[in-house]
């Protein structure tokens, strides 16, 4: 986390649906795939009711936002990394070799 007070989210988007894998060798069964919907659909409420103006009224109950007290400053510059497009790019790489 860095050490502005603007809180940094970052919402991910799946690039197919449960019912087609992108790897044929690995089938989602329902139990996944209902796992799976449940945990999207749950981050979907949090990121709502952090970004909801009610939140702030609200100190005990609901979700709440951890902010370091003390930022590590070796963590200053770090940036996330989208997995999903590291992999597409390796993909790619590797379909030119």
């Amino acid at each position: 986390m860095t050490s502005s007070s603007t809180p940094r989210m970052h919402t991910y988007k799946r690039n197919s649906s449960p019912r087609s894998p992108t790897n044929a060798g690995e089938p989602f069964t329902p139990a996944h795939e209902e796992n799976v919907r449940f945990i999207h659909d749950t981050w979907l409420c949090v990121l709502r009711d952090i970004k909801s103006p009610q939140n702030s009224e609200r100190n005990d109950r609901g979700p709440q936002e951890y902010v370091e007290k003390n930022p590590n400053p070796n963590l200053h510059s770090f940036i996330p990394v989208d997995l999903s497009d590291l992999k597409k790019r390796n993909t790619q790489d590797s379909k030119k070799s």
